[in-house]
């Protein structure tokens, strides 16, 4: 569950244009995407699946800063608790930062998960673009080195691509995405479906986002990310987990759903502070 957080987080971040081969990087300056940093509750909505879920508590803070000039930064923290009923209780706690060039060109990744307070993975990393494609040199948790196509994404590139597309009216896109999870070799296809906007003076914000007028005045689209297990063969495919949650034409997101099948888990933004942007020379 904690991965699948941090996948939608950090491309939601996170996110893309669909069906275009040999995707060219968005340029620095298209798509300004803020600079701030929200703490998200976390709580059960429903378990309709088998698997026995009672009850999950955490809480995410994501930390996300930079620029188009210099580059974005992600610090990533879920710390959270799975109550699968008779005293099971299970812990996790994961630290991830991420660093990303402004046009998308080079990503750089460090990320620990803890269960029950003991490390059970980690990666470290770097991703470089060309005009091939992206080359991954992993330094944790083995030394190796391996190429992803050219139309894959990183996690700001392809928030700022589903911006673009929802400004521009589309409704679905499609891309790989990579951000380094889990051993770092994990690369996710991913379907997004933009939903109509939802303009300023129609359902207000009333969570954190409601302190901020600048906010509350802005238009905002409701977005659903299913990820899918590339390795899976051919065929009809189910997603490895869904994110649901109305995104702001600056990047920032609000009111999180994330389905996993078995449970869906609820994200609601209970602290924001917007940061001051750096102008780029």
């Amino acid at each position: 569950m904690t991965r699948a957080v941090s996948h939608a987080l950090a491309a939601i971040g996170t996110l893309a244009l669909p069906f275009m081969p040999a995707m060219q990087p968005a340029q620095a300056g298209t798509i300004a995407l803020a600079p701030h940093r929200a703490v998200y509750d976390l709580k059960l909505l429903r378990a309709p699946g088998k698997r026995q879920v009672e009850a999950v508590r955490g809480r995410i803070l994501y930390d996300f800063s930079g620029s188009p000039c210099e580059g974005y930064v992600l610090q990533f923290r879920q710390v959270s608790e799975l109550d699968s009923g008779e005293g099971k209780v299970a812990l996790s706690d994961l630290r991830a930062s991420t660093w990303e060039e402004g046009e998308a060109k080079s990503f750089r990744f460090n990320s620990t998960n803890y269960l029950n307070q003991k490390p059970v993975e980690s990666a470290d990393g770097h991703a470089d673009r060309n005009l091939e494609g992206v080359t991954v040199q992993l330094g944790k948790p083995d030394n190796k080195t391996f190429k992803l196509s050219a139309d894959t994404v990183f996690p700001a590139e392809h928030m700022r691509r589903i911006i673009e597309a929802a400004q521009a009216g589309k409704t679905i896109l499609e891309f790989p995405v990579y951000d380094g999870s889990e051993n770092g070799q994990k690369v996710f296809d991913t379907l997004t479906v933009i939903g109509r906007p939802i303009p300023p003076d129609q359902k207000k914000p009333t969570d954190a986002a409601a302190a901020y007028p600048a906010l509350a005045n802005m238009t905002r689209w409701p977005v659903t990310i299913s990820y899918f297990d590339r390795s899976t063969p051919g065929g009809e495919q189910t997603p490895v987990y869904a994110i649901g949650f109305e995104m702001f034409e600056n990047g920032i997101s609000r009111a999180l759903s994330l389905d996993y099948g078995d449970f869906v888990v609820g994200g609601e933004m209970s602290q924001l502070e917007l940061k001051e942007a750096k102008a780029c020379q």
